[in-house]
């Protein structure tokens, strides 16, 4: 079986969205500092780009986090593979991810940066897949809500192949 990549997001359309989602949080935030937490590895595109056009004060980190165990399937528990070398007190933190679909990570995420004492705890998204939603998480930045279609570029990947393409795709296999 082999797999093709058809375009559902052009380049252009991804670049002025990320502008206006940085305008967006420019706005929310003016006077302020944020401090951008980027859930690797596919998120890693859209969080840099997002970061280059935040006009205010800006800190960017990186996490891993992992709900597959050895697995496909999710298990549904969260486990942190690699933590955020910054302190988050009383910081305004935005999580950065590629994409939401069930929501469990992003929930569990929400949950562990309000322990650690945030000021303030938002989610910020390229995408949104609502159909596939298990876990009621307010996403308070949207780039675009997709349908329930297997995507990549963009960061996204299958196979760890296509997230250098510079505008989000589905695959289809023949």
């Amino acid at each position: 079986m082999s797999e093709h990549v058809v375009k559902m997001i052009e380049e252009e359309d991804v670049d002025s969205r990320i502008r206006e989602l940085a305008k967006e949080i420019d706005e929310e935030y003016k006077g302020e500092e944020v401090f951008l937490v980027c859930v690797l590895r596919g998120a890693a595109f859209f969080a840099c780009e997002l970061a280059k056009r935040i006009t205010i004060p800006v800190t960017l980190d990186f996490m891993q986090v992992s709900s597959y165990g050895s697995g496909t399937r999710s298990t549904g528990e969260v486990k942190i593979v690699k933590d955020i070398d910054l302190s988050m007190k009383d910081k305004n933190v935005i999580i950065v991810e590629d994409i939401v679909d069930t929501g469990n990570t992003l929930s569990t995420l929400k949950g562990f940066f309000t322990q650690r004492k945030a000021k303030s705890v938002k989610i910020c998204s390229l995408l949104d897949k609502p159909e596939r939603r298990e876990v009621n998480v307010d996403i308070d930045y949207v780039g675009f809500t997709i349908p329930d279609k297997f995507v990549v570029g963009y960061g996204l990947d299958y196979d760890q192949k296509y997230r250098n393409l510079p505008y989000v795709g589905v695959v289809e296999f023949d």
